[in-house]
């Protein structure tokens, strides 16, 4: 199990700015091996942006912000070609500042 996560943390609190808009000073990358990289906020607005609008119930939404494959990049965990064998089992934790939690499968990444 061990080797299956890896743990996308958000070292301090996110502050809301404005409804749907969310600043981190400070994001965490540790793969299963135990390797952490800590990205700062320059280290993520430097990454490619890319922008999506979304409708939902009528009403539309417009998101912005670096893709999460580049920011897992960043944080030195191997995706892609690399990702192979017992590799197609890991998944990502993301868990944020309050303590809500999600997992993806890495793959589908």
């Amino acid at each position: 199990m061990k080797r299956c996560v890896i743990l996308l943390a958000v070292l301090f609190t996110c502050v809301l700015l404005q409804p749907r808009q969310a600043i981190c000073q400070q994001l965490a990358v540790q793969s299963a091996s135990g390797k952490q990289t800590v990205l700062s906020k320059a280290d993520i607005e430097g990454l490619p942006r890319v922008k999506l609008t979304a409708n939902a119930h009528g009403e539309a939404a417009t998101f912005e912000g670096p893709l999460l494959r580049s920011v897992l990049e960043k944080g030195g965990i191997a995706l892609g070609e690399t990702l192979r064998g017992k590799a197609m089992a890991s998944c990502l934790l993301v868990e944020a500042a309050d303590g809500y939690r999600v997992v993806i499968a890495l793959p589908e990444l």
